[in-house]
């Protein structure tokens, strides 16, 4: 702790400045058009960097020299800087700032470059820092839901420390989709970054590049759409210190209810009822165990999954450090975020620390350097619910002692609490990312820079595991040790040339770009049985002395990039942007390495041109459209090249003797790139005087030359081949709204609606249509990637229908699907795989989301809305249903001769399940208050006193309601029993001095 401060106090020394306080001037900063006072302007005294920012009414106070001439600077996001000369008797000022037309000189960070706002033609998407830290997030990811179309975010997953996916206008590859479409991510010009490490608070703005205009400078690694975040750099004026914190609980989001204990015996007795074994309590010892019928004859019930879930915690800290004068900024900040999940031994500990440092040398160099450390500690919980959900709901956990009964009722199934015992179990992995980069940029002549930037990413991970041999893994038999170490180090070399001209009416920006990627992953594993000594769990390999294990692995792959980009524009209302990039993979083929993605976009302001000038009503108006290639090279390292395989050969000896075998999958020397060809129409607005203003795209996007795994014969020996085969297509339209509801003094209400609509189609495969045995896994021509191709269910047969199940083999109680089709295409009575059919996609139709800001003098807040309609799920809970009654399962409405219900067949002792997946399936539309935050701002007369520039209070809840026809669990996590979603309700302090 005495080093944090001993550092704080070096940087304070650093960008501190000596002022003299001979005078002191006040004032006030408002709008010109409404006159409303303007919180966190920086006004600052013209060549120092003596100043202050406005509090939430517009004042502020600085110190001036006595009786000497000084001007202000003032500035303002969205708003004309001014600069403003101040007489030397003046000890107060009034400002009034003028908005700029719909912020369109507010400038977006593209790649490689900024441009303005107005200058846009590709299709970007803009988030600030505000806007990110308005709700308590565990990444930058999962602030973005709801609020960039085209985005598909969803959070599935709820162990601690864990953010959200997020799928930028469909997927385009079809070979690997969980991994292959990926977004890149760019953190302050350095690719490879992990986005999860960055604190929110650290955020200054970030934007979404989605079309092939936008992300053609990155190539191939913007085929999937790339997220740029800019993270906070130091400013001129006084050293500014902000304290960000929250602290709060979490507990379960809707998790599905199994069978009770009498549910569960009134299961049993009806599953051997229909075998004809049970017809009354009195056959209940042929049907339980002693045991069994001991727990039932004293009411002992246990409801597993209860006895697993917590109420689980989130708090997160955050200090930052922000100041400088005119040649050297600094920015610092330390961070930490700790959640104890839903589960006992699930906690997620992150710890970060940035530090960006820019200093202008002269007036043609300026050079920074921009790191980042974290530090990971995560305790993983092995899944239990598996087991308790599959466990009798019958006699006790724990002994009249206190002590685990270990297989409960003396069953083979192991007590579900079995891990959280002293000692039993740990698994934890440890990781250490540390980002650094440094850059030098040279300006020798007006309009030119050259910029260097050298970057390195370097991680480190040690996952221990260890499960003593009564737990979930050891069974009662044995346990186990091991170790799992990786490394990841990628560099990053590039160099940019930008260069700007004016001349006339035509403005030219130049921009190139030479680059050097290395991606290089080292890990090593060792482990072993019997643990002699459990209190030394992982860190002692040597003692685990049976059945040792081990290995090692390297990767390394390259990337080198050739870019050059000229933007023009001409009066200011005719603009063109042309890209192409080459890129040479060394994962690919030879002769295959190399390919150019070129693309072109163009602008035109019609709100400039004279024939709209009398038109009131609209106050922005432009339309654009872009036409770009891009790539992807979605397969391993050295997935081009035949490899060998380890493996045991024994013929005639007593022991194997080692040998080698070519690996299933062979290489293919003609491997080369995929393509992504993309379309984009769009058209940016503003009514009213800008209080309606919005953007809506349309797009196409075909890709072809999949990068695909090809099943050979088995006469070949090998299994697959990667291929350059199939074409998909993704196209659809994306709307963004703005409006400024309501603009009082006192009261203000806005709100922005996003919708997205995207439409996947795999529109060649080879041979036509490739079906896997799998359901959720199919291929079909036609239709999205992610399907089920399944049976279809219809209902239960009934009484009464005895004749027409007996076709099918079936009996009244058992499930029955639809006879679709046979051989001939008509449907025959008979159930093959020729009567499967689509059931529906895995991805939505459209998704869409609505926020809104209401702030009345001090008080603000947010509502948060997200919609995700149209997708499919296959639930592992509904799969939870064991006919025979030998284990429990989900609390369903099953069929009896009294409840002839249509929804789940009859249990049955000696009858199997058929057609289990088709009891899973299920349209899983939602609607969610994904966010509510209430906020107040303590007045600045108030906190002032404390030399404090502002406070903010706030509670919030997130995750905090559902509409879906899905009442068992939260949709959004599908319904996957082991990783239940959470609910949070939290509460905040924001501090700035």
């Amino acid at each position: 702790m005495k080093r944090i401060l001993l550092l704080l106090s070096v940087l304070l020394l650093l960008v501190g400045a000596a002022q003299a306080q001979t005078r002191t001037l006040t004032g006030q900063v408002v709008s010109s058009d409404k006159g409303e006072a303007l919180p966190g302007v920086t006004v600052v005294v013209k060549g120092t960097t003596n100043g202050n920012s406005t509090d939430g009414e517009g004042r502020f106070t600085i110190q001036v020299p006595d009786k000497s001439e000084v001007t202000l600077t003032v500035s303002y996001l969205g708003y004309k800087s001014q600069e403003l000369p101040v007489r030397p008797d003046q000890t107060r000022v009034e400002i009034r700032l003028s908005q700029e037309a719909a912020a369109l000189d507010d400038v977006v960070v593209i790649g490689y470059g900024t441009v303005k706002k107005r200058d846009l033609t590709g299709s970007v998407s803009s988030v600030k820092g505000e806007e990110v830290t308005k709700l308590p997030v565990t990444t930058v990811t999962e602030a973005l839901q709801g609020k960039i179309p085209g985005a598909d975010i969803t959070r599935a997953n709820g162990y601690a420390g864990q953010g959200a996916s997020i799928r930028i206008r469909g997927n385009r590859s079809i070979a690997n989709p969980s991994a292959s479409n990926n977004v890149l991510y760019i953190v302050d010009g350095v690719q490879g970054v992990n986005a999860a490490d960055i604190d929110p608070n650290d955020v200054q703005s970030i934007e979404v590049l989605k079309d092939a205009s936008s992300t053609a400078i990155y190539g191939s690694r913007g085929a999937n759409g790339v997220i740029i975040i800019t993270t906070k750099r130091g400013s001129t004026g006084k050293p500014k210190i902000s304290f960000n914190a929250y602290s709060g609980i979490t507990k379960v989001a809707g998790y599905g209810e199994f069978m009770s204990g009498p549910e569960y015996v009134a299961f049993r007795r009806e599953a051997f009822r229909a075998a004809g074994t049970w017809n009354s309590p009195e056959d209940d010892s042929k049907v339980f165990n002693p045991n069994q019928l001991a727990a039932i004859e004293n009411g002992e019930y246990v409801n597993w999954p209860d006895q697993l879930l917590h109420k689980g915690m989130q708090q997160n800290y955050q200090v930052g450090l922000s100041g400088g004068s005119e040649n050297t900024k600094v920015y610092f900040s330390l961070g930490y975020y700790d959640e104890k999940g839903l589960l006992k031994l699930d906690r997620f500990k992150r710890y970060t620390t940035r530090a960006n440092v820019d200093q202008i040398v002269n007036k043609w160099l300026k050079v920074g350097v921009q790191t980042q450390l974290a530090y990971i500690n995560n305790d993983i919980r092995r899944d239990p619910f598996n087991i308790a959900s599959q466990i009798a709901p019958l006699g006790q956990p724990y002994d009249d002692e206190g002590n685990l009964i270990v297989f409960p009722l003396g069953g083979t199934q192991v007590n579900p609490l079995a891990d959280e015992q002293p000692g039993a179990y740990q698994r934890n992995t440890k990781t250490n990312r540390i980002t650094a980069a440094a850059y030098v940029e040279m300006t020798p002549l007006d309009g030119l820079s050259v910029r260097s930037t050298f970057a390195a990413n370097y991680a480190t991970s040690e996952a221990g595991s260890f499960y003593g041999r009564n737990t979930i893994d050891g069974r009662g038999a044995n346990s186990q040790a091991s170790i799992t170490n990786n490394q990841n180090r990628n560099l990053s070399w590039e160099n940019v040339l930008t260069y700007k001209k004016d001349v006339g009416e035509h403005s030219f920006t130049f921009t190139g770009v030479a680059s050097y990627l290395s991606f290089t992953n080292t890990s090593s594993f060792a482990g072993g049985n019997n643990q002699v000594l459990p209190s030394q769990s992982f860190y002692n390999l040597g003692s685990a002395n049976q059945n040792p294990f081990y290995g090692s692995g390297f990767s390394e792959n390259k990337l080198i990039s050739f870019t050059g980009r000229v933007n023009y524009s001409f009066k200011g209302r005719y603009l063109l942007s042309v890209t192409n990039r080459a890129d040479g993979s060394s994962k690919l083929a030879p002769g295959h390495k190399w390919a150019n993605f070129p693309s072109l976009g163009l602008g035109w302001r019609l709100i400039d041109e004279p024939f709209m000038q009398n038109l009131k009503v609209v106050t922005e108006l432009k339309l654009r459209g872009s036409y770009g290639l891009s790539g992807n090279d979605v397969i391993n390292p050295y997935g081009t090249q035949n490899s060998l395989t380890n493996t045991s050969f024994s013929y005639g000896d007593a022991n194997a003797a080692p040998t080698y075998t070519i690996s299933p999958t062979i290489g293919n020397a003609n491997l080369g790139w995929e393509k992504t060809y993309t379309t984009d129409f769009g058209v940016d607005f503003g009514f009213f005087d800008n209080r309606i203003t919005g953007t809506v795209d349309y797009y196409d996007a075909k890709t072809k030359d999949l990068i695909f795994p090809y099943t050979l014969p088995l006469l070949t020996g090998v299994t697959t081949v990667n291929r350059n085969i199939g074409r998909t297509r993704n196209k659809g339209i994306e709307v963004s709204l703005t409006s400024q509801n309501l603009t009082g003094k006192s009261f203000t209400w806005s709100t922005t609606a996003t919708f997205a609509r995207n439409k996947e189609t795999i529109v060649e495969l080879p041979n036509g249509n490739v079906i896997a045995d799998d359901y959720r896994n199919s291929l079909i021509q036609g239709q999205p990637a992610q399907i089920y191709y399944d049976y279809v269910k219809t209902g239960i047969w009934q009484l009464g229908e005895e004749t027409a199940a007996a076709q099918f083999g079936a009996i009244p109680g058992d499930l029955k699907v639809a006879d679709i089709s046979g051989p001939d295409g008509v449907p025959d009575g008979k159930i093959t795989s020729a009567d499967r059919k689509v059931i529906g996609s895995r991805v939505p139709a459209w998704t869409g989301g609505l926020s809104n800001d209401f702030r009345y003098k001090g008080f603000d807040l947010n509502v948060l809305l997200v919609a995700r309609v149209g997708q499919w799920i296959s639930s592992d809970y509904y799969a939870k249903y064991t006919r025979s009654g030998v284990n429990n399962g989900a609390r369903v409405d099953y069929w009896t001769p009294e409840n002839p219900t249509n929804e789940y067949p009859r249990p049955h002792a000696t009858r199997s399940l058929s057609y289990v997946t088709t009891l899973t399936e299920r349209q899983a539309s939602f609607g969610k208050v994904r966010n509510v935050t209430l906020g107040y701002t303590i007045p600045k007369s108030i906190v002032g006193k404390a030399k404090i520039d502002n406070v903010r209070v706030y509670v919030s809840g997130r995750n905090l309601y559902t509409l879906s026809d899905i009442k068992d669990f939260d949709p959004e996590g599908e319904g996957v029993i082991d990783r239940p979603l959470n609910r949070a309700y939290v509460i905040g302090l924001n501090v700035g001095f």
